[in-house]
């Protein structure tokens, strides 16, 4: 549904973003994330036309964004980080004015209108100055507005900014009821709602994407250990020198007595080497029972610090640091 094959985009001498490459299949949410002054807005400016890049492509539903600009548009909602709302008008008025802008081709305008009123949420205020309505519900009004025409592929610039609690819920529920029958990019650098909404996600940092994962599987992607949580009942200083001995093992933190008798480590293992088994025979050959095991598996807030540190680009060492000139 979306392809987008080495964006690259300069600001005078800074670097915006730099050979941007992935493709979405239709049905996909996927969680665009990176801090401040990463390239997310800039890419996805380049993906619904409105900026051009200084090379590569993107393909909306097979349509070349450059080649075939109103083809591809009439696939993509677009919901910019400010809404782009007529505040004077009633919400009734905006939708129609958006549904006549757009040329919306549809048997019955007042039907379509409904539909997405009802996907948004927005009956009870329908006709409602958009001026005096709280911004959970302006917010509300952007994505149905992004939703007029029914397109295939919605990209969401930060849709839950500055709400607060109940209003973030409510927003990440509308988004997950439209992925259901649609592509949905949503940029964002906060860390939870990608965890809540998406299926994927993709990282930018510096320009560049760093990772390109499930949200649960990122973990074993970075940074190389594996960190296991193991509770051992017998001798602290034995079973501890036992730990450290056993191969595939980097460091072994010593955590507490939590039970009587027994006591916590924290295991920093090498990648790709499962220590569990030999591990476990070799306790038991010295007679300490392993009473647990767990892996400690790094939070999406590790993961992220970790992608996005400053200066740490796998493969792309040395370049320019993003966002100088960039907005965002």
């Amino acid at each position: 549904m979306i392809d987008v094959k080495g964006l690259t985009k300069h600001y005078g001498k800074n670097r915006g973003i730099d050979d941007i490459t992935f493709s979405i299949p239709e049905g996909q949410i996927v969680g665009f994330l990176g801090p401040n002054g990463a390239g997310k807005t800039t890419t996805m400016n380049i993906i619904t036309g409105y900026l051009s890049a200084d090379a590569g492509t993107v393909t909306i539903a097979g349509n070349d964004i450059l080649e075939k600009p109103l083809e591809a548009k009439r696939h993509i909602g677009y919901l910019p980080e400010q809404p782009p709302l007529y505040l004077g008008m009633t919400v009734e008025e905006y939708l129609d004015f958006v549904y006549e802008l757009k040329g919306v081709r549809s048997p019955s305008q007042r039907e379509h209108i409904g539909t997405v009123c009802d996907m948004a949420g927005l009956r009870d205020v329908y006709g409602r100055v958009i001026g005096h309505l709280s911004k959970g519900y302006k917010q509300r009004v952007g994505l149905a507005q992004a939703m007029i025409g029914d397109p295939d592929v919605l990209i969401l610039d930060e849709p839950t900014v500055g709400l607060d609690p109940r209003q973030i819920v409510e927003i990440r529920n509308v988004i997950k009821k439209m992925g259901k029958s649609r592509t949905i990019i949503l940029s964002t650098h906060i860390l939870p709602e990608v965890s809540a909404v998406c299926e994927r996600v993709l990282v930018i940092s510096q320009g560049v994407i760093v990772a390109d994962d499930k949200p649960e599987n990122l973990a074993g992607s970075v940074g190389g250990e594996r960190t296991l949580l193991v509770r051992v009942a017998g001798p602290k200083s034995n079973v501890l020198s036992l730990l450290r001995g056993q191969d595939g093992v980097q460091s072994v933190d010593e955590i507490g007595e939590m039970e009587s008798g027994s006591h916590d480590f924290i295991l920093e293992c090498q990648p790709n080497i499962d220590i569990r088994k030999p591990m476990f025979m070799a306790l038991a050959k010295a007679g300490y029972p392993l009473l647990m095991l767990r892996p400690q598996n790094a939070s999406l807030e590790d993961i992220f610090l970790r992608l996005t540190e400053e200066g740490k680009q796998p493969g792309k060492s040395g370049k320019q640091s993003a966002g100088e000139g960039e907005g965002a």
